[in-house]
């Protein structure tokens, strides 16, 4: 690459290590984390600060620390918005948020018709602009969104597959949503955005072999390998909605599985079956032990095959975490899988999107979010 090539590639690494660090960097921080040397990063930072993308925080003595105190960073989250839409086969939700990733804005509404996806996506995009609206913020601060969707969707944001329908194929989403709001858009699978969520703000920040999955009515993995998404071929990794071997579908119309279900009446039913399952009836217990069984079921070939470190319960199943997290434990104890680790999500419903955010962020670069590049 010539030097403004490098010098964009070294401002955009910076940023988006600004843009995911819990609070302010010192310039040895960032040094030891992007491996870059100290001055290249000050360089580059001076000329952040000049542009108002980064500011220089006061200097603080630490106690006990000899010299001078060391030069703090940090990102000014206010300086732009993202955006991050989520689409079920019923309803909508948008956020809005600042480039550190704190929402500051949502929206909320039913689709007025799935099977088609022209009239989804001005949905998606009303949401966004009603998120927007909520934050108090202006179109022109919005500099890149992503859509979290249903089924197997590929690295360019093709939806390839989904289950029960072919109206979807090939729309392009970044491309549809580009026309209905100018600025650059990504996309994937909602479950392996919620994967990246849970690692980035989740249940799963200790861990990089992680699965999120989400079994029932609606039916998904997502899977990070060494912290990365892993789509597989045309992004059908974790799409075993469609996997006939699998007994995936096998419970999907029992009301204990509709925890996963889109439909707010759906998962209230299911609540009420895992309440009376709390309270010794004998008729939901059984009901249980079957649900339990099928996501043992999948979790164990899962177990010997992606062998993932952790394994998060996500999509509506957090809602009967204390019935079912023991029991599927012991049921995977009994299958002698490898001792993966299972948890449940702490993001809950937010997590596909709180993963969008974090996927724009990943593709920070100084030609979508604007910071001029320092000549050499």
């Amino acid at each position: 690459m010539n030097q403004s090539a490098v010098r964009r590639v070294n401002t955009s690494v910076i940023l988006r290590t600004l843009a995911v660090s819990a609070g302010p960097m010192t310039l040895a921080g960032l040094s030891e984390r992007v491996g870059l040397s100290r001055r290249t990063i000050e360089l580059i930072l001076d000329s952040l600060v000049d542009a108002g993308w980064v500011s220089e925080l006061d200097r603080v003595p630490v106690s006990g620390c000899a010299g001078r105190p060391a030069r703090r960073y940090e990102l000014r989250a206010e300086h732009a918005l993202l955006a991050a839409v989520r689409i079920t086969t019923l309803d909508g939700s948008a956020v809005v948020a600042d480039v550190r990733g704190r929402i500051v804005g949502r929206a909320h509404r039913r689709l007025h018709d799935y099977q088609d996806p022209q009239a989804t996506l001005d949905d998606a995009a009303a949401l966004v602009l009603e998120a927007l609206a909520d934050a108090g913020g202006t179109a022109d601060r919005l500099r890149a969104g992503a859509i979290a969707g249903g089924g197997a969707i590929d690295d360019d944001g093709v939806v390839r597959r989904l289950v029960h329908t072919t109206q979807w194929e090939g729309v392009r989403l970044p491309k549809e949503l580009g026309r209905r709001i100018g600025m650059p858009w990504f996309a994937d699978n909602d479950t392996n955005l919620g994967a990246l969520g849970e690692r980035w703000r989740g249940a799963a920040g200790d861990h990089d072999n992680v699965v999120w999955a989400m079994l029932g009515n609606r039916t998904g993995l997502g899977i990070l390998i060494r912290g990365d998404v892993h789509r597989g071929l045309e992004g059908a990794a974790g799409e075993i909605a469609e996997a006939v071997s699998l007994p995936a579908g096998s419970v999907e119309d029992r009301p204990v599985a509709w925890l996963t279900s889109p439909d707010p009446f759906r998962r209230r039913v299911a609540q009420g079956r895992f309440a009376a399952a709390r309270a010794g009836d004998t008729a939901a217990l059984a009901e249980v032990d079957e649900f339990v069984e099928n996501i043992a079921s999948i979790l164990t070939t899962l177990s010997w095959t992606v062998a993932p470190s952790l394994i998060v319960l996500g999509g509506g199943l957090e809602d009967a975490a204390d019935v079912l997290l023991p029991r599927v434990r012991e049921a995977m104890r009994g299958a002698r899988t490898p001792a993966v680790e299972l948890r449940v999500t702490v993001l809950g419903s937010d997590g596909p999107l709180i993963g969008a955010v974090k996927f724009v962020l990943d593709h920070m670069d100084t030609e979508l979010f604007g910071p001029p590049v320092p000549s050499a």
